[in-house]
């Protein structure tokens, strides 16, 4: 498969810069993959089309505030540094990535807030990467608190605004619970308490997992072709519990719902040579693109994603249909659906 093949032109003007006004007010495009339908719902509408034993399986990632400015030593250069993963709580390292790169140099030393923060650059990984060490004394509660003070939440470029306050909030799923992400599951900011209580009283399950979202997703694919793409590795686990639930749901020829990318690829990651979910707490660099024969989910709750991108190959290996993929994208274009992360909604049955 082609990069080339998931070109598309996408309207500046649908590129969402805020939430829905309502956490619930999002569109709802549903799409069926027997006879490529399309039908425009609004969100709350999924309590029509799931039943009784069906599972929805989320991910409780949480975003932490990962981007941080300081200031460069002597020069006083403003730099951003963006947290990506911890590399070791007790020396404080982290793996980040920093902006503008070709003033940072090993040896290099960073400060955050009011000198709140004091970090050594140690190492270069790529042309952006850096392992940097945090000098602080404190206990690793501190630590947190002085980065949640300073940090800023980690809202992608394409979001042409400064911070708001209430993007705390709204770039966060109601049902967060592990702290590490940087960024959120986007197609669960869509669900509403109300909603999640109005799925429940139906018998529907939510399933949670966690995969810790870093750049996996989002980093550019730069190969013509696909399978010399990689992904960077994330750390996920899904229970036992879980595992069985699913399965269960799996026999009884019920719906399972992979309620975004990074649910579709744990599950995807952790798949029996039965073709049942198991149990796991490891790592991924799966690539889901076409084509791909997927053994757990049978529908999938997604959103509107940027042309070659990784989520868009995800999508359309979910389809098994490129022409369709493109088909939904432009009916999405010229129905004006919002897109990426703070846009409307795209399930496929």
């Amino acid at each position: 498969m082609k990069l080339s093949k998931f070109k598309f032109e996408l309207p500046e003007k649908l590129i969402a810069q805020r939430p829905a006004g309502y956490r619930g007010d999002s569109r709802l495009m549903v799409v069926d993959r027997k006879d490529g339908s399309i039908v425009h719902k609004e969100f709350k509408e999924l309590l029509d089309i799931f039943d009784e034993g069906d599972v929805i399986v989320l991910n409780d990632a949480k975003v932490f505030p990962a981007r941080l400015f300081g200031n460069k030593e002597k020069t006083g250069a403003r730099i951003e540094v963006f947290l990506l993963r911890e590399l070791n709580p007790e020396l404080r390292l982290w793996d980040v990535l920093v902006d503008p790169a070709r003033k940072i140099r090993v040896g290099n030393k960073l400060f955050f807030g009011d000198d709140d923060l004091v970090a050594e650059v140690i190492d270069n990984t790529t042309s952006r990467g850096r392992t940097i060490r945090f000098l602080f004394d404190g206990s690793s509660d501190d630590f947190k608190a002085v980065v949640d003070r300073i940090g800023e939440t980690p809202l992608p470029k394409y979001i042409d605004r400064p911070i708001e306050e209430d993007d705390k909030e709204r770039y966060q799923t109601i049902f967060a619970e592990t702290e590490g992400a940087i960024a959120p599951p986007a197609s669960g900011l869509h669900f509403t308490r109300e909603l999640m209580m109005r799925l429940e009283i139906k018998g529907i399950d939510f399933a949670k997992m966690n995969l810790n979202i870093g750049l996996g997703s989002s980093r550019t694919v730069e190969v013509e072709d696909l399978t010399k793409h990689k992904m960077d590795s994330e750390k996920f686990s899904i229970s036992d519990d879980v595992a069985a639930r699913v399965n269960r749901a799996k026999e009884e020829k019920k719906r399972v719902c992979a309620v975004g990318s990074s649910v579709m690829r744990g599950l995807e990651s952790s798949v029996s040579a039965f073709g049942n979910l198991n149990g796991a707490d490891g790592w991924t660099d799966k690539f889901l693109f076409p084509p791909h024969n997927f053994k757990i989910a049978n529908s999938y709750l997604t959103g509107f994603h940027q042309p070659e991108s990784t989520l868009m190959m995800l999508t359309s290996a979910f389809l098994d249909d490129v022409d369709l993929t493109h088909k939904i994208y432009q009916e999405a274009i010229k129905e004006e659906y919002n897109f990426l992360c703070y846009g409307d909604a795209l399930l496929i049955i």
